[in-house]
């Protein structure tokens, strides 16, 4: 399946969306994101990367919202690790953001993991590793890590425990989530959390971010 050009929003609608969210990229990140919107639109039918199928849609909700975490926090530099990145998000929006991150995506879908690829050649990212598999049996070969973050993944003890292990090194977790995802969060010992963000243009949905408590370091089993 191809996709029409005239599907892709324009630079100027690119442009116009991210400054709703105080954004603002060059041209060149701009046909980044365009060249991405593009690929996963032909890349969606076949793998179900997203249930959003407008592009201006897909622009709001996956780059400007994703790009929104790397100022709200802000994301500048370092290393950051996109647990069950799916179809690259947050983790690709923020590389393209700040391309001083070093990105690595963590995707136990191996068809996700093909697309994920695909875009970072496409895209000719830099400092960005795909690793497929079980977020809970990497440690290894992630660490160390100065950044976790995840967009809707839910599982969030498991996934906060799993983030607190020493030999990660993590200093701190972004997280994306619902306004009620927030009373659960916040009872999960080993971490505080700073007043969260609220996403532009949602009524909802909040940028979160966590630091490690001291004396919160677990163990985890080794990477396979």
């Amino acid at each position: 399946m191809t996709t029409s050009s005239s599907a892709i929003p324009s630079e100027a609608t690119v442009q116009r969306a991210l400054g709703e969210f105080g954004i603002q990229l060059d041209d060149k990140q701009v046909v980044s994101i365009q060249q991405y919107i593009r690929l996963l639109l032909v890349w969606n039918d076949k793998v179900n990367l997203t249930a959003i199928r407008d592009p201006l849609e897909i622009l709001y909700r996956h780059f400007c919202e994703s790009m929104f975490g790397g100022i709200a926090v802000p994301l500048l530099s370092g290393r950051l690790a996109d647990v069950g990145s799916g179809g690259g998000f947050p983790g690709l929006p923020l590389r393209i953001l700040r391309p001083e991150l070093s990105v690595l995506l963590i995707e136990s879908n191996i068809k996700k993991a093909t697309f994920l690829a695909e875009v970072v050649r496409e895209l000719d990212l830099r400092n960005v590793t795909v690793h497929v598999g079980r977020y809970e049996k990497m440690a290894d070969e992630l660490a160390p890590l100065d950044y976790i973050c995840s967009r809707a993944f839910g599982e969030f003890k498991a996934f906060l425990a799993w983030s607190s292990a020493e030999k990660l090194a993590v200093k701190n977790v972004v997280l994306w989530v619902g306004a009620r995802d927030l009373d659960e969060i916040r009872a999960i010992v080993g971490w505080e959390w700073r007043e969260p963000v609220p996403v532009p243009q949602s009524l909802r949905r909040l940028i979160l971010m966590g630091t490690k408590s001291e004396g919160s370091q677990t163990d985890v089993p080794r990477g396979t």
